[in-house]
């Protein structure tokens, strides 16, 4: 697919928030990534606001595994209190992924340079990514790296399919809709062999209305055009 990108990413623990334990101070992870999750990580691989990040599907290699510890979060109005977050423990999957131009962006045309861009993902992937990779919350620490999607051998190969129940997709934000609101989108994913493919977030017919928000704004002043990105790159700076 163009512009397409294959990766795995893993890491010894891992916290994708379920948000209906979050009520009385507890986390309990989701067994998967949302669609979410992994567009984060993709985007602290590489990131502009010039593209959108389209994630097609992922591959779950080991087999899902979870582990409580009591952790003592730091409490807004001072002190701190006793919370018990299941993680999910040895995680490793893979992704399947491309780019577009984001159609709600026309000031931003000018750095459309579709190759450049494609160029400075597969680079900023094969370093581990231009941010830190966190899998779900701060304290699960990840790692990338490229690979072909499907090869290896996973732990849910020909094991069928798997219903997660209903599960957060993802959030549509101002700048990636046209609209001044942030939504929040909800699926039934069901897991196949190992692998889950994921509709697009315009194929999300559960969509809940958070709150509103206007875009960020960016232009020449605070985005640096992809060809000059390049070619810091390329003088090591």
């Amino acid at each position: 697919m163009r512009n397409s990108v294959e990766f795995k990413v893993f890491g010894s623990y891992a916290l994708f928030t379920d948000p209906l334990t979050k009520l009385g101070g507890e986390k309990m992870t989701y067994s998967v990534p949302s669609y979410q999750a992994v567009k984060g990580i993709l985007e602290s691989i590489y990131w502009k606001p010039t593209i959108m990040y389209i994630i097609d599907e992922i591959r779950v290699m080991n087999q899902i595994k979870m582990e409580s510890k009591g952790i003592r979060p730091i409490e807004y109005g001072g002190g701190n209190t006793l919370a018990h977050y299941t993680y999910l423990r040895d995680v490793c999957y893979q992704v399947k992924a491309h780019f577009v131009f984001n159609p709600h962006r026309p000031d931003l045309a000018y750095d459309r340079n579709e190759h450049k861009h494609h160029n400075i993902l597969k680079r900023s992937l094969k370093a581990g990514g231009r941010r830190d990779i966190f899998l779900g919350t701060r304290e699960c620490q990840g790692y990338v790296e490229p690979c072909r999607f499907g090869e290896g051998e996973g732990f849910y190969d020909n094991q069928g399919d798997m219903y997660l129940g209903t599960m957060v997709h993802g959030f549509n934000y101002p700048d990636e809709t046209g609209k001044n609101k942030l939504e929040v989108r909800l699926w039934n994913p069901v897991m196949k062999n190992g692998y889950i493919k994921f509709i697009r977030p315009e194929e999300c017919t559960n969509v809940r209305e958070l709150f509103d928000m206007e875009p960020k704004a960016f232009d020449s002043t605070n985005v640096e055009a992809a060809d000059v990105l390049l070619q810091h790159l390329e003088d090591g700076r």
